[in-house]
This record gives C-alpha cells, structure tokens and sequence, in this order.
C-alpha cells in the first residue's frame, strides 16, 4: 500500500510563491521516484492572506496546518503592511502559527557546500569542515514575554518587553539540544547572558541540572556577545548550539553567511507532537519578487529536512539533498551566489537544474 503524507504549503509573500513553485515540483518528483504520494494543499498565510481576508492567518489556514503531516512555509512578509497593527501583521501570524502548533524547538543546521567555499565573505581556512546546529527555544523569551508595550507620562514616550522563561521551558529545549548532540559529535554549547541577565542564569542553571540525564555530551556555556565573535573567528569548535529565543534568531543568521548566502539555509520547527512547520530562514525578499532571482535552495533543503523529520522519508531527503550538492558542483548560481566563471540562472532555471539531477541528466560542467 502506497504512503500517503498531507503537507500544507504556505507560499507567503515576496519571493515565496516563486521558490514554493520550485520547491513543490521537486517533491512532486522525488515523491514519485521513491513510491510514496505527498497530497499538497497551498493556503494563504501573511500577506497573502491579509490582501484576502484581512488576517494573517486566517482560521481555515490554521485547520489546515493542525491537520497536517507537516507544514511548508516560503516566506513572509512586505512593506505593504507595515502601516498595520502590529496584531495584524504578517510577522504576528507566524507568531501565532508556531504558538498554536506548540513549536517550541527550532532547528537550524549550517553545513558549508564544497562547491561554496569561494562564496563565503570569509576564509577558506575558516569555514572549511563547518558541521554546526542552531538549536533555538521558540515560543518564551522576549517576543512572548508580558508586560509589553508602550506608555507615556510627563511628556516621555516608553516603550518595554519582557525576555522571560520557566524552568519547564528551558528544561524541554535544553533536552532537545542535548538529545541531538548526542546523535552528533557529542558537544553542547549553551548560549546566555548570566554574567548580567536573571533570566540567563535560570537557563544556564536548569540546562546544568538537565547535563546530567545525557552524561556523554560535553557541555559548556558562552556568553551570547562572544559566541557572536567565535561565530566567525572559528565556527568550527563549535557543533550543537543551544540559544534563547532572541539570541538564536541573530545568532543562526549570522551562522548563515558562512555558508555564503542567507539564501542557503533551512530550518525546522518541531513540538512535542503534531505537525512540524519547515521553512528557509530568509525573508520574503519583496525587492526580488516576480523577477525570477531569488535563490530556491534553502527553500527546497526546508523541504528535505520536512521529508527527513517529518515525514521519515529519509532517502527523499538525501535524494534532495544530493541534487542541490551536484547543481552546486556543475557551476550553477544564482544571484546572489555567482562569481565570474560559474553558471548564472533564475530562480526556475535553478529549479530545472535540480529536477534534471534528480533524474540523472544533469548538465556537465
């Protein structure tokens, strides 16, 4: 009997539509090569979604993703709707998505491409061999904490969020990290502020208590401003990084431009059960839109690491993933990613390239 997986694809804004295009004919082949069938269903979601029924994410979008076996998201985001309430922005509706979906663990691994190590603004010599892991909390901190807001008395306007966690919050994140450090070279960094934040050392005190129940990982704890400088001083030494909401968002896009391009790099966002939502961590990009240049390649790894985590379809994703590495290695680029002496094409034509791999009648290079 053939498996079937029900995955709703959320397009976005921006560039979204066009990489969700490049991303969805992929799976649709990869899907038929190795004898399961994805039932794709896209909604809106964003902007999209607010230029339809005025929110962002609509409550028949939110069924859909509950619904789910996993859940594909391009991109989103616009300046369009940055005159709105900031409850009804698009940014607010992926807030709620992730909230609503319990996605509390954010993958995001930074894996440096033979075929880029030219590409990146640093060294050779010091991206050669990167293997790292964001591991990020995502539903605590500062984009959730309360009180928020804003005040004003005696003529001066004040404007205040609160970065807060439970112990119970660290305690699942912090288990997440370590469980998959030990499914890799065995090392946890912790990033935090202790030396100057209370919530700080609440993480770093309930990540030590939970050291003990994954005795062989090596654990130790760094300072969010220096783990921001050893990021691109010798990303090597490092291989699970364990961050607070606010910190991994800054941190794993820094991580991205070792490997050359924002444009390079997925992500996951898992619960403790139901759907995981897969994305790129890249924005929507509204300059590029509707001019085929943007770069599908974190895009179509987000679906790889959807096939791998979410839907145990481990060689579609290596299938994916192997396409993507020979594109890279025959020459082609996008924008963003080309130099003098390598192939130049379009966010399709790089769609094309990919699907040819996956067929095996690549172009040489």
């Amino acid at each position: 009997m053939t498996t079937t997986h029900r995955i709703t694809l959320l397009p976005g804004d921006g560039i979204g539509p066009e990489i969700m295009a490049v991303a969805r004919r992929l799976l649709e082949r990869v899907s038929a090569l190795r004898g399961f069938t994805l039932r794709l269903e896209e909604h809106p979601f964003g902007g999209a979604a607010i230029d339809v029924c005025g929110e962002p994410l609509p409550p028949s979008t939110l069924e859909a993703a509950r619904g789910a076996d996993a859940v594909l998201l391009a991109a989103i985001g616009s300046p369009r709707h940055d005159h709105l309430p900031r409850e009804k922005r698009p940014e607010t509706g992926l807030l709620a998505l992730r909230s609503s979906l319990g996605l509390f663990a954010n993958l995001r691994p930074v894996k440096i491409f033979p075929a880029l190590l030219e590409a990146s603004s640093l060294k050779r010599s010091v991206i050669e061999g990167v293997d790292l892991l964001v591991v990020r909390e995502l539903t605590g901190g500062v984009y959730f904490g309360t009180p928020k807001g804003r005040v004003e008395a005696e003529g001066r306007v004040r404007a205040f969020n609160t970065m807060a966690y439970f112990a119970d919050e660290v305690d699942r994140i912090a288990r997440v990290a370590f469980a998959l450090a030990a499914s890799r070279r065995g090392e946890l960094c912790s990033v935090d502020k202790a030396n100057v934040l209370d919530v700080s050392q609440l993480w770093r005190e309930r990540v030590e208590a939970i050291h003990a129940e994954f005795p062989s990982v090596r654990l130790s704890h760094m300072y969010v401003d220096n783990a921001a400088m050893q990021l691109v001083r010798a990303p090597r030494q490092f291989d699970v990084l364990l961050t607070s909401n606010l910190f991994g968002d800054i941190l794993s896009d820094e991580a991205a431009m070792l490997s050359g391009s924002i444009g390079m790099l997925p992500s996951a966002s898992l619960g403790a059960s139901g759907p995981g939502l897969f994305e790129p961590i890249h924005g929507s990009a509204p300059d590029l839109a509707g001019q085929d240049a943007a770069n599908p390649l974190a895009m179509v790894l987000s679906a790889a690491m959807m096939l791998r985590l979410g839907l145990k379809e481990e060689q579609a994703a290596a299938d994916l993933e192997a396409a993507v590495d020979q594109v890279l290695a025959a020459g082609f680029r996008t924008a963003d990613l080309w130099s003098e002496g390598l192939r130049r094409v379009g966010c399709q034509a790089m769609g094309d390239q990919l699907e040819a791999a996956l067929a095996g009648r690549l172009s040489p290079a």
